[in-house]
């Protein structure tokens, strides 16, 4: 399929500062929290209201259905030299990858625009050749298409020599770890998808007792582009045939969906109908969602706070709408909501 021009918000919503003040820079853990005790806040047809993750449950009603993301985080950052680091982004059919390189900048990285075709040597005798920018017809420069040779397969390969992406807002290195949810099941994402991070397992059994249902998607994550205004590359992801069913029963039964993160909306909404029925699949989606269109499956959204210019605040507007994001952001930045994937979260239920 061909991906629609990119939509984008404006005003605030493109033009908002973000204080480095309200840049989660560690795990809640390490702040004395559990992962469910960051903030959540609230927006629906009624206005905005404001509590800790683990209120989730009063939130919810019988009969809903929370779509999560199986997706484990990958260690894909190599350092190659006392300079250089690589990040394993996304794998691709015929042993290619989507990797890219970038410079170090003290504990983290910064985009290097400077590679040329050719290889590069990894540690533990590791090849990568660097084949072409990808994808072709993009005016980004960061992304390469890869050849990859080493002795064992990439994830194994990780395991070993790679480190989890860290960017600048980062205040330390964290274990592989502190980038997984408890609904981590599949290793295939650069980074954690990480509306699913604020969880417990203690939290899930109280969601599922309240009559609420859980169930799996899989897409796993490159690495991060919609930050900078770059369109969304393809991704790989999975829908079952039980998840599928599942959420075709909810919504006849009057039930809400709600997707778990905006890789679970991205999944669903590329395998919807236009009569709003949801059908299982495995394939690459390429699907942009920008603040013109229209739901067909997807009821609500649990997710992280955005950076200006960034693409997914075109999908956060085509679900919650101009007004209900805007005002929501502005209360975010008044009242000192954490961003980023150690931050606090947000609940939209547009009605």
């Amino acid at each position: 399929m061909t991906a629609p021009a990119l939509l984008r918000p404006t005003d605030l919503l493109d033009e908002f500062e973000l204080p480095a003040e309200l840049e989660a820079t560690k795990p809640p853990e390490t702040r004395g929290m559990r992962r469910d005790e960051v903030r959540l806040m609230v927006s629906d047809a009624d206005g905005i209201r404001h509590r800790k993750f683990h209120d989730l449950p009063a939130e919810l009603r019988p009969g809903d259905l929370l779509v999560v993301n199986t997706s484990a985080t990958l260690p894909a950052s190599v350092v190659v030299d006392q300079d250089h680091v690589i990040h394993f982004s996304t794998e691709l059919t015929g042993g290619l990858w989507v990797v890219e390189p970038r410079r170090l900048s003290g504990a983290a990285s910064l985009p290097d625009e400077s590679p040329k075709p050719g290889r590069v040597s990894l540690p533990g005798g590791g090849l990568v050749d660097l084949l072409a920018r990808y994808p072709v017809d993009s005016t980004s420069r960061r992304l390469w298409l890869a050849e990859v040779d080493l002795s064992c397969t990439v994830p194994e390969y990780l395991a070993t020599w790679g480190r989890p992406i860290r960017y600048r807002h980062t205040a330390g290195p964290y274990p592989i770890d502190a980038y997984q949810t408890v609904f981590a099941r599949e290793p295939g994402s650069a980074e954690m998808p990480s509306a699913g991070r604020p969880f417990t397992n203690r939290l899930v059994t109280s969601i599922v007792a309240g009559g609420v249902s859980i169930t799996p998607v899989t897409l796993h994550t490159g690495v991060s582009s919609l930050e900078s205004g770059e369109e969304p590359y393809p991704e790989w992801f999975e829908v079952s045939e039980p998840t599928a069913a599942l959420v075709n029963h909810t919504r006849r039964r009057g039930g809400r969906v709600i997707a778990v993160g905006t890789t679970v909306v991205r999944a669903l909404e590329t395998i919807s109908d236009s009569a709003g029925e949801c059908h299982p699949g495995r394939a690459w989606t390429d699907l942009v969602i920008g603040r013109n269109h229209e739901m067909r499956l997807v009821d609500g959204l649990i997710t992280g706070w955005h950076e200006p210019a960034s693409t997914h605040l075109a999908l956060l507007e085509g679900m919650a709408g101009r007004r209900l994001l805007v005002e929501s952001y502005r209360s975010a930045l008044e009242l000192g909501y954490l961003w980023h994937e150690f931050g606090d979260s947000h609940l939209i239920l547009p009605g």
